[in-house]
Order: structure tokens, then C-alpha cells, then sequence
């Protein structure tokens, strides 16, 4: 198996997992409404009714639907803006922007003391969320080699896949603390203000970040990028100094010349660049496209509802949040694996099994469903969680953090802000769709509702099978010729034109950087 673990040092790692923090509080704030809906005391406080069988329950369903759509509204707020704001700003200041955003959404979340005051916080939780979600997975990318960006961007599915877990489990905790004080809100306030504990941990430990060398190049300031560079890959300079710094230096040069060419283009077309050339409409319909449709498979609505999904399907009590707490962990090593294996097997490998195998349990779902929902059938009951929890098993291990790792590495930079947002904004529109219908959907039309579901997967396997390229293995900037688009210098599968206009430019630099090149890697990582 070792040779399916990609190359990296621990100064990559360590800065990608921080920055991952964010991950784990947004995921973590999206499950925070199906642990809420677990604890009774919950219901009892913002005075709602918990008996679907009860009158006033038509209430609750759509309370619980405005509480998911505040979120998601303030999410196309914080995507929108931020598409804007890490040109801008930078890709660092964003996310410490968004975590301070995060935060106090949360914090006003597990202090509110009315349906209006929830609503509100979740508004700015969703503002903070939309924020970080677009930064991320970008700013991974930006910081990893072409070998190990699959790896590290796949830190966002583990990430959320660990935000899940804590939420779920936590939520499972505090339940008793509330089945003994049936009065008591500490057992729906604490997990609500659990979320922002990764958040706040990220934003202390921010100014230990570098800023993307790509954004610097971008903003003029060549000789900050290289240090960066050569920090990214100070632990192999530790052994072998001279490969270490050929290999940031020939980095450095593909970025600088190929950001140099993308500018001149988009000066040329003006702007909106992003949606006046052909191959960047392709990434546009791509990007937005694969987030969009990995959330109809349905996984989304089982994070955010599996307590309402298993409490139709005759489970009750404390079970439902047992089983929640399962599943979303069930995501944990299922994540990692994506991140050992998506470098190897490639991209569409992934998302084309991964889609095809929740196909086929959709499909045993709805009919399980149809039979024995509403009935006293156990067996019929039980086979339908089964199917579930395949589910998952699926799409962690195939498609939950590819579809990110996909999304942040096949825009240019100097369209990769807004091609991220517009990618988001596909997952937060489709989160839109689907989160705010299901609970109501569930309450109307009950198994029918996953039908949606499997027709929209059949039109996404076709869409990944006959138009997705294959991205492995590319840096960035390589990426550019799956799109027909120039790349003015390779840096893998260099040619000797390219070889030769390497060895030129490095020696450019040694001359022009030499206060720069001179630095130890102790030194550079004291600065």
C-alpha cells in the first residue's frame, strides 16, 4: 500500500490540516439542526410540536425547512461575496474573515431563546459557512504539489466527515443529560455551541499560515512567493537542497509565466472573463454541474434528517441518534480512503463507481420503502437501514471529498476564486432544493421522494461518463491544455523546448533571487 501514499512533507500537511479545521466546524454546523431534532427539549423550548401524528406537526416541518434555508441563504451570501473577496483579499484573510463570521453565528445559535433568534443566527452561520466552503478547498490545492493535491484536498471530506461525527455523537451524549432534566436546554445548547470550537482553533492558529504563492504572484510579489515556495518544500531541502529548490524554483517559474499569459488573455476579453471563452463555460458547467449532482444522490438529506428518515422507519428514542452517529462516522476512514487512492486511480474513477453503487441502493431503498414504511414489518424496516448505511460506505470512499479536490483544481488562478464560488454555489442552490422540500416531502409523499433521487443520479453517471476529463496527476497549471487552452510551460511531462526554457529562467533567478535562494531552510522557516 505504500506506494499509493503520495509524497508530501509535514509543513504541507500540517498547514493543509489547519486550515481543514474550517471543514470540520461547517460540517458540523450543517448536522447541527438533525441533532436539535433529536432532543426533545428542543421542542419544548422553541415550542414546537415532536409527534408527526399530533396536530400542529405541519409547523414543525416547516420550521425545520426555514432553519435549513437561512443557513443555505446565508451560504449564497458568504459564496457570492467571497468570489469576489479572495482576489481581492487573499485567500488567508477570507478565511479568518469567515471564521469570525462562523463564530458568532454559532455562538447566537446556542444562545437564542426564540424561533425568530434561530432563524437569525442561522442566517450568519450560513454567511461565515459559505465563506470558509469557498476558500478551503482552494487554498489546499494552492498549497500542494501536483503528486499530493488529490491527497490534501481530500483533508476536506475527512474534515467533514470528522464534523459529522463529533456532531452526531455529542448529540447522542447530551441526550441523556436532558432525559434527566427534561427542562433543561444544555443538552440542544452545548452541541450548537460545539460548532465553533474547530473555527476558533483555525483562526488562532491563521497567522502561522502562508499566503497562496499563486495569489502573490498575481499581486506582484514574486520574491514572497518564492519564499513560500521553498518553505512548501523545506523538509526535503533538509536532505537534498539542491533537488528541493530546482523543484520550487521550475514550480515557481511555470506559475509566474502561465499567470503571466492567463492575465494577458483576460485583459484581452475583458470582464467577466469567466464566462466569455468556451473552455472556461466548460469548467463553469463542470464545476457547477458536480457539486450540484453529487447532492441529489441523497446523502445530504440523511446527514441533515436521518433522524426523521429512521424515526419513519419505526426507531425511536434514543436510536435514531445512535444510528446518525454511526453512519456519519462510518464516513471517517471511508474519506481516507479517497485521500490514499485518488491520486493513483484518478478522479472519474472514483465518482463513476462511487455513483453508480448508490444507484443501486436507491433503487433497493425505494423499493424496501414502498412496502414496509408506515408498516409493523421489522425486517423490511431493517433492510432499508442496511441500504442506507451502504450508502455511505460509497460515498465517503468515493465521492465525498472528490468532488471538492475535482471543483478547486481545474480553474486557472486567476479565475479560481470565482470558478470555486460558482461551484459552491451549485451545492449550496441544490442544498437549497433539497434540504428545505424534504421535510415536507417526507411528511407528504414519504418514499416517493427518493424516485427524484434516482433520476437525477442516471442523468449524473451520464453526464460524468460523456463529458468529466480525467485531471490526476497535473499540476495546476497543466490542467489548462484538458481545456484546449494554452500552457505556455509544462511542468509534468515537460518537453526538452520546455527543459531548456527551465534551465534558462533558473538561472534568471539565481542571479535576481540570489537574496532570496541564499536562505537556509531554518531560516526561511523562521520567517
Amino acid at each position: 500500500m505504500g506506494r499509493f501514499i503520495p509524497s508530501f512533507t509535514l509543513y504541507n500537511w500540517g498547514i493543509v490540516m489547519l486550515i481543514s479545521l474550517g471543514n470540520t466546524s461547517v460540517s458540523y454546523g450543517l448536522g447541527a439542526i438533525a441533532g436539535a431534532l433529536g432532543q426533545g427539549s428542543f421542542y419544548e423550548y422553541m415550542h414546537l410540536v415532536a409527534d408527526a401524528s399530533e396536530p400542529g406537526y405541519s409547523h414543525t416541518s416547516n420550521y425545520v425547512s426555514a432553519c435549513t434555508g437561512c443557513l443555505l441563504a446565508g451560504a449564497v451570501l458568504g459564496v457570492c461575496v467571497n468570489g469576489w473577496g479572495a482576489d481581492f483579499l487573499g485567500r488567508k484573510l477570507c478565511l479568518q474573515v469567515g471564521a469570525v463570521i462562523f463564530i458568532t453565528g454559532g455562538a447566537l445559535q446556542a444562545g437564542s431563546v426564540n424561533q425568530g433568534m434561530y432563524l437569525g443566527a442561522r442566517f450568519i452561520t450560513g454567511v461565515g459557512m459559505g465563506s470558509l466552503w469557498t476558500t478551503i478547498p482552494m487554498y489546499q490545492a494552492e498549497l500542494s504539489t501536483p503528486d499530493s493535491r488529490g491527497f490534501m484536498v481530500s483533508m476536506t471530506g475527512v474534515m467533514f466527515a470528522l464534523g459529522y461525527s463529533l456532531n452526531g455523537w455529542i448529540n447522542f451524549g447530551t441526550y441523556y443529560a436532558g432525559q434527566d432534566d427534561p427542562t433543561s436546554s444544555f443538552s440542544w445548547r452545548f452541541p450548537l455551541a460545539f460548532q465553533v470550537l474547530p473555527a476558533l482553533l483555525m483562526f488562532i492558529g491563521s497567522p502561522m499560515l502562508p499566503s497562496s504563492p499563486r495569489w502573490l504572484i498575481e499581486q506582484g510579489r514574486h520574491d514572497e512567493a518564492l519564499v513560500v515556495l521553498r518553505k512548501l518544500h523545506a523538509e526535503h531541502a533538509a536532505s537534498n537542497s539542491e533537488v528541493a529548490d530546482d523543484y520550487a524554483r521550475r514550480e515557481y517559474i511555470q506559475m509566474t509565466k502561465q499567470i503571466a499569459h492567463d492575465t494577458q488573455i483576460q485583459q484581452q476579453i475583458g470582464r467577466f472573463a469567466i464566462f466569455r471563452t468556451a473552455p472556461n463555460r466548460k469548467r463553469l458547467y463542470l464545476g457547477f454541474g458536480i457539486l450540484w449532482g453529487c447532492q441529489f444522490l441523497g446523502l445530504t438529506v440523511i446527514g441533515t434528517y436521518g433522524v426523521l428518515v429512521y424515526d419513519s422507519l419505526g426507531l425511536h428514542g434514543s436510536t435514531p441518534l445512535l444510528l446518525q452517529s454511526i453512519w456519519v462516522s462510518i464516513s471517517l476512514p471511508g474519506n481516507f480512503t479517497t485521500a490514499l487512492f485518488v491520486d493513483k486511480l484518478g478522479r472519474r474513477t472514483f465518482l463513476m463507481i462511487g455513483s453508480i453503487s448508490i444507484l443501486v441502493c436507491l433503487i433497493f431503498n425505494a423499493a424496501l420503502q414502498s412496502q414496509f414504511l408506515g408498516t409493523s414489518n421489522r425486517a423490511g424496516q431493517n433492510a432499508s437501514v442496511f441500504f442506507i448505511f451502504l450508502m455511505i460506505v460509497f460515498w465517503s470512499s468515493c465521492l465525498d471529498a472528490t468532488q471538492f479536490v475535482y471543483l478547486s483544481e481545474i480553474f486557472p488562478s486567476h479565475l479560481r476564486s470565482q470558478g470555486q464560488a460558482v461551484g459552491m454555489l451549485g451545492w449550496v442552490l441544490s442544498g437549497i432544493v433539497l434540504l428545505v422540500a424534504a421535510p415536507i416531502a417526507m411528511d407528504t409523499i414519504h418514499w416517493k421522494f427518493l424516485l427524484i433521487n434516482i433520476c437525477c443520479t442516471v442523468v449524473f453517471i451520464c453526464c460524468l461518463y460523456f463529458f468529466y476529463p480525467e485531471t490526476k496527476g497535473k499540476s495546476i497549471e497543466d490542467i489548462n491544455a484538458v481545456f484546449g487552452e494554452t500552457v505556455v510551460l509544462h511542468f509534468e511531462g515537460a518537453t526538452k523546448e520546455d527543459q531548456d526554457v527551465y534551465e534558462i529562467e533558473i538561472a534568471k533567478e539565481l542571479v535576481e533571487q540570489e537574496d532570496v535562494l541564499s536562505s537556509s531552510p531554518a531560516e526561511i522557516r523562521e520567517q
